[in-house]
């Protein structure tokens, strides 16, 4: 464990004589806020891609791909930050040009990450690049068979690395070893997000958008910051900015349809939206479909245009929230009971099982568990 000490005092102090209110000073300065610099939200705020290890590598390759017109796939985690991720490169590599799919495996079939089994399922789509995001730095055997397929891999991904790395040239991710980009804290849409931007800027710069706009990558904000505050990273600077310009968007009306359609199902004014509607409204929502069902119908509420499929779609999810409600009381009761009829009282950890309790839900109750017995 590290214990790191805050100069709160001092902090406070500063954001004070900026000009900030002694109170709100100080709940800044306890969050970490040091000054008044990082009260700036400005998207011109953001640190630079340049510092960013493996992305200009990885800019590079999905050029090349979108230049020889190769059929580029995405494997998304089965959370609401693989699913928002998975929108954003789906929306994002699609406006620069690219043809671009996704695949999210199954929990319940296949478990986490690219697997060599996803590869086998992605292989059938005649991919030429896989596009990983919020996974994919853990997935040596996985990367291995796509290789053994002549198939590239991508990764993007915000986990934290292992002793191996897997055998690509292509790998964006701040906490790999030997990577300068300062915000360590970045969810897996955020890290997608960033490599979108570093590729629209190096094909603009090689005349890609010769006589037409760029795709402005600003309206793809609200989803970024739905899957920072849903995937509950630390909000350091970076990820302030990225939540703070989403949350203007949502409260704009300018949200994609599918974020909208959720605000609707859930019964929120999305013009009053805050990070806890993302957090415990929306965010719950879009996640139910990865625990009991499929996230393709999340991604799928995510990427579509149409207004109608949305609030379809935007439904299901609610209604699959709900059944994941029931679900949950039901084994956080049997979990209780249980409890009551331990014998060691003074045991640093506390180990249930029930064969029928449901995969998708497990890690809600033990963290349930954990807030209430602390072990």
């Amino acid at each position: 464990m590290e214990i790191r000490r805050r100069s709160v005092p001092e902090a406070a102090a500063a954001l004070t004589a900026a000009g900030v209110a002694p109170l709100i000073a100080r709940i800044y300065a306890s969050r970490g806020v040091v000054s008044a610099d990082e009260l700036d939200h400005a998207l011109t705020r953001l640190p630079s891609w340049n510092t960013f290890k493996g992305i200009d590598a990885a800019v590079a390759r999905l050029s090349i791909a979108i230049a020889n017109g190769e059929h580029v796939l995405i494997v998304a985690d089965y959370d609401a930050d693989g699913a928002t991720a998975c929108a954003v490169g789906m929306r994002g590599l699609a406006a620069l040009g690219a043809s671009v799919d996704f695949l999210v495996p199954n929990r319940f079939e296949f478990g986490y990450g690219l697997t060599p089994e996803i590869v086998e399922l992605a292989a059938r789509r005649g991919p030429k690049v896989i596009v990983t995001v919020d996974n994919g730095i853990a997935s040596v055997e996985g990367v291995a068979a796509a290789r053994a397929l002549g198939i590239d891999v991508v990764i993007t991904d915000h986990h934290l690395p292992g002793e191996a790395l897997p055998d690509t040239d292509w790998i964006v991710n701040p906490n790999q070893s030997g990577c300068a980009f300062p915000s360590k804290h970045l969810a897996g849409v955020g890290v997608m997000f960033y490599l979108l931007c570093a590729l629209r800027t190096s094909l603009r710069e090689h005349g890609h958008f010769a006589g037409r706009h760029p795709p402005n990558l600003a309206v793809l904000l609200d989803l970024v910051a739905l899957g920072t505050v849903a995937d509950v990273v630390s909000l350091d600077h970076t990820n302030r900015i990225l939540v703070d310009q989403g949350l203007r968007r949502i409260r704009a009306g300018r949200a994609h349809p599918g974020i909208s359609a959720l605000f609707a199902a859930a019964g929120r004014d999305a013009a009053l939206a805050t990070t806890y509607d993302l957090g415990f409204v929306v965010g719950p929502r879009l996640n139910a479909a990865g625990r009991l069902a499929d996230m393709s119908i999340g991604i799928a509420c995510l990427i579509t245009d149409d207004e109608s499929t949305a609030r379809t779609l935007a439904s299901q999810l609610d209604q699959l929230n709900r059944e994941r409600r029931e679900v949950q009381a039901g084994m956080q009761e049997e979990a209780l009971a249980a409890m009551a009829c331990a014998t060691d009282e003074g045991a640093c950890s506390v180990c249930l099982y029930q064969p029928q309790w449901h995969q998708g839900v497990i890690g809600i109750v033990a963290s349930r568990l954990k807030d209430r017995f602390h072990r």
